[in-house]
């Protein structure tokens, strides 16, 4: 089968489409035929080494990602899924351990998304089967945004009226949070390039504040000068945030999601991204509902694997990407 595959630690330059065996399930594991995967900034972090000690990768190693599917085999004692079965979801390499623990309980593994198939640990809540009325495109980029989102409204009390700054709204995470926020009844400042604000106020944002041209946090004091309820860091490297967080009032909560993140001693609570029970099912239909929209901006054939990460790396993205996977 192809797959997209990075060859050793380093960046895009490394990564190339080959072909790769088939894998069979093991006991309470699945394969998928992949539709779609979703790409994040994290899949170039892991494989540039920063979390080789962590989470080492043997090579070539295939690609992890967000995705949407159908299930083609089941393993031994596997109930939740039957073949011809639609889902979505993600999974982590194997050697992650206990990030993939972090990230849902029991853990989400997987051989790698960016492939024609993969195998998946069946019984995880970062799997869920695929909602009817939900495109498989839209699905696949979703979890790793959504199921950071939803522990970040879960980390204080966002109610209406709510003054929140959204910093890096555009991006990725931006495309739930500001939506979810906007749903709670939460006015949201979020922090976008001119061209991009269009698009952030149609995800809910208030105002928008064009952080290339003015000085986030002087200007977010001049409009409410009694400073923001809340700061959401979904962008700034954790050395800049302790100057952002003077555009929160005191008493008012500091949350990131970003890395590297800030110190300990920085009063910003780092959220990571869980999957609880329940939580990639309730993903699902708030994306029925609307609630969460479509947030895919640029889509990519397998063939077209390596210009999309590049494009990741390094130009300027909106939204999420995507790659449509064809089996064979």
């Amino acid at each position: 089968m192809k797959a997209l595959v990075a060859r050793g630690y380093g960046g895009v330059e490394l990564l190339e489409l080959t072909d790769v065996p088939v894998l069979v399930p093991g006991p309470g594991q699945i394969q998928v035929r992949i539709a779609a995967a979703g790409l994040n900034p994290a899949d170039l972090r892991l494989v540039s080494g920063v979390f080789r000690e962590a989470a080492p990768l043997t090579f070539p190693h295939v690609l992890r990602g967000d995705f949407a599917g159908t299930v083609t085999r089941t393993g031994e004692g596997v109930e939740r899924f039957a073949p011809g079965d639609e889902i979505f979801g993600f999974g982590l390499v194997r050697s992650a351990g206990s990030m993939a623990s972090v990230a849902a309980m029991p853990p989400s593994f997987t051989t790698g998304t960016m492939a024609e198939y993969a195998l998946f640990e069946a019984d995880t809540p970062a799997l869920a089967h695929l909602p009817a009325g939900l495109a498989a495109g839209q699905a696949a980029a979703l979890p790793t945004a959504a199921l950071t989102a939803l522990p970040l409204l879960r980390a204080w009390d966002f109610t209406a009226g709510t003054k929140v700054l959204v910093i890096g709204a555009a991006g990725g995470v931006g495309g739930a949070v500001v939506p979810l926020l906007a749903a709670r009844g939460v006015h949201v400042i979020a922090t976008a390039i001119p061209a991009d604000e269009g698009y952030v106020r149609g995800l809910g944002a208030a105002e928008v504040i064009d952080y290339r041209s003015v000085e986030v946090t002087d200007e977010t004091l001049r409009r409410h000068p009694e400073g923001v309820d809340a700061l959401v860091n979904l962008a700034l490297p954790g050395t800049s945030l302790p100057a952002a967080a003077r555009a929160v009032r005191p008493g008012g909560r500091l949350l990131n999601i970003a890395f590297p993140g800030p110190g300990p001693d920085s009063g910003f609570e780092t959220v990571y991204t869980k999957a609880r029970p329940g939580d990639l099912e309730e993903v699902g239909a708030l994306a029925v509902k609307g609630v969460l929209p479509d947030t895919v901006t640029r889509r990519y054939d397998l063939d077209e694997g390596v210009r999309a990460y590049t494009d990741l790396a390094h130009e300027h993205v909106r939204g999420k990407l995507l790659v449509t996977v064809s089996a064979g």
